[in-house]
């Protein structure tokens, strides 16, 4: 591989040659970015036919277009290059040296120096993307062939609707086949993970993630420990509240710890259908799919944004696949950013239910977020998020304005003279969307990645560390005992898919309450529990003045200036009091937590 730039020590004693560093490092970077460009739009469409269309022709087409990928952006020449210019960072321009850093993160993941274990890696995670992507859930087995199929939607509306607790326990056991299967990749993968890192000088793979966020391993688990602490005294008030509820639901002796079972998420990561007085998906029975992404697009529209491109609706797989299908695709909702620039996608399955229509803005927010620093002014190794929690923060952020009572009257979900019940609304919200979620992802999921990356936890500890930290956090509990026959933590697509950033989701919750604090407050003037961005156009700018600088700042600058506070939960526990109040009522007499 060879890149145009001026060869040659950068040695900074001559002025002469300290006027050429700055257009010496822009060659470098000039040469880069028109190798890397065409290389990333072909390996992000394999990935796209490889999760669209799962077949072992299709992971055979992913595993090479990654890997030619991988041999340019992990190129020794470029990392010397790179860290050759970084040693002269003070006669650099802040914005380029970002560049450089970017290029030198990139290269973390295919280090040039192990090619072999590159090359191994890449094809490894193509199997466990193929082996996750194209799993077929089996409700009847009959020896090794499966009598009956069962779709991850399914899964759902069971756990969803069931009062059956013996259904119950077995749909959700069903929900963790893939677990078996996937355990042996991720063994593998983790061992050519942390190679890779190692090989950049990171303690870990887990290491090398979390600098992204210019953090240490140590900063990072003190600030999800932080954000756990804080949370902890609203979370137990929830978790008190619940598991009496479900136990006069199921007719069942109030339980220490809550059984998996009986929540409606696989992961207990949310808790959905508790508060029954809050059911919108009667509301959706008369839309069509098409209607909810159609209006998730207004949404953005009504803030002053663009309209989507017009390959977004040629491009996109935004449907559930019908029943009798040969197609397998990945049932995961996602946004891709194809080319760096305009051709931007989304693959859901989208239902014509409340569930459905939240996702469908939050994914649009990817999507916006993605075509605002398209632009100019944004270098290519800089059209990502402020930080990865920053690209979940703007789509979780359109998920609290979608529920909004106003919005929802305003676009035909509500009637206008229906009356809704704010503190039952709260409850809801914070069980099925926003407070129960912490534990689990500044908690389980940061833990167990970090001890299984950080720690080379033992393989004969998987499951049980996984539900040590389970009942630490979450307070939740298997309905059965799990063996490590088994591999729960694998049955998460992020664990395979998106490893070692699960924090992201639990900074991006603390990001979005803060911002959607200062635009109720602020800008709308407005209840933040009873608000509408719809059709503002103020918001519109405010938010898209954040999204069109895509990491071209330090994350910590940009939440600061938008909002006026560092990250933390103080504006998610000040749009939760009013629910506190009531849950300590609810509670008195109970014995509370675990």
């Amino acid at each position: 591989m060879v890149v145009a730039v001026t060869t040659g020590g950068l040695g900074l004693a001559a002025p002469a040659q300290a006027e050429n560093l700055q257009s010496r490092v822009s060659e470098f970077l000039d040469g880069y970015n028109r190798i890397y460009q065409p290389l990333y739009t072909v390996s992000a469409e394999a990935d796209w036919k490889a999760s669209t269309d799962v077949t072992d022709e299709h992971t055979g087409e992913r595993i090479g277009a990654n890997a030619v990928r991988a041999s340019f952006e992990g190129n020794v020449y470029v990392i010397e290059k790179a860290r050759e210019f970084l040693k002269h960072r003070q006669h650099l321009d802040p914005l380029v040296v970002r560049q450089l850093e970017a290029v030198l993160y990139t290269a973390a993941s295919y280090p040039g120096t192990i090619p072999e274990v590159v090359k191994a890696r890449v094809a490894a995670e193509a199997r466990q993307s193929a082996i996750l992507d194209g799993f077929e859930f089996c409700l009847d087995k009959e020896g090794d062939q499966c009598r009956k199929v069962i779709t991850p939607n399914q899964i759902d509306e069971i756990l969803m609707e069931s009062t059956d607790l013996a259904e119950r326990q077995r749909i959700w056991e069903v929900s963790k086949q893939t677990g078996p299967a996937l355990k042996p990749g991720l063994i593998e993968l983790r061992q050519l993970r942390n190679r890779v890192a190692r090989e950049m000088g990171f303690s870990s793979f887990f290491d090398l993630q979390v600098s992204s966020y210019g953090m240490t391993v140590k900063e990072m688990r003190e600030l999800a420990e932080m954000l756990n602490a804080e949370l902890k005294p609203l979370y137990q008030q929830l978790h008190t509240w619940t598991k009496h509820q479900l136990a006069a639901r199921y007719r069942q002796p109030v339980p220490r710890h809550i059984p998996a079972h009986w929540l409606g998420n696989r992961w207990s990561q949310e808790w959905p259908g508790i508060v029954e007085e809050v059911d919108l998906d009667p509301l959706f029975k008369n839309k069509t799919p098409e209607w909810i992404i159609r209006q998730a697009e207004k949404f953005y529209v009504s803030l002053g944004w663009p309209e989507l491109p017009a390959s977004f609706w040629e491009k996109s797989d935004l449907y559930e696949l019908p029943q009798d299908s040969t197609r397998r695709k990945n049932t995961h909702a996602s946004a891709w950013h194809i080319n760096l620039m305009q051709d931007v996608r989304s693959l859901m399955s989208v239902r014509p239910d409340f569930r459905w229509f939240e996702t469908t803005h939050h994914e649009l927010g990817h999507i916006y977020y993605f075509l605002a620093y398209s632009n100019p002014e944004v270098p290519l190794m800089l059209r990502e998020g402020a930080n990865r929690a920053f690209h979940e923060a703007v789509g979780d952020l359109i998920s609290i304005a979608a529920r909004q009572i106003p919005y929802l009257k305003q676009v035909g979900i509500l009637s206008p003279d229906a009356t809704i019940d704010q503190t039952r609304w709260l409850l809801n919200e914070a069980l099925d969307n926003a407070v129960v979620f912490i534990p689990w992802s500044a908690g389980v999921m940061t833990a167990w990645e970090h001890d299984l990356y950080e720690e080379n936890l033992s393989t004969s500890e998987f499951n049980r560390r996984w539900w040590d930290y389970v009942r630490k956090y979450q307070g939740v509990e298997p309905p059965s005992p799990r063996s490590e026959e088994f591999c729960d933590a694998a049955t998460k697509t992020h664990i395979n898919d998106d490893p070692a950033q699960y924090y992201d989701y639990a900074l991006a919750y603390a990001i979005k309450y803060q911002l959607h604090m200062h635009i109720a407050k602020n800008i709308l003037k407005q209840d933040p529990h009873h608000c509408n961005y719809f059709g503002n156009q103020e918001v519109g700018r405010f938010l898209w003045n954040i999204l069109k600088q895509g990491r071209t700042r330090d994350w910590r600058e940009v939440i600061k200036e938008a909002t006026g506070q560092e990250i933390g939960p103080r504006a998610l526990l000040e749009y939760f009091q009013p629910l506190m109040q009531f849950l300590e009522k609810e509670n008195s007499g109970r014995e509370i937590g675990w």
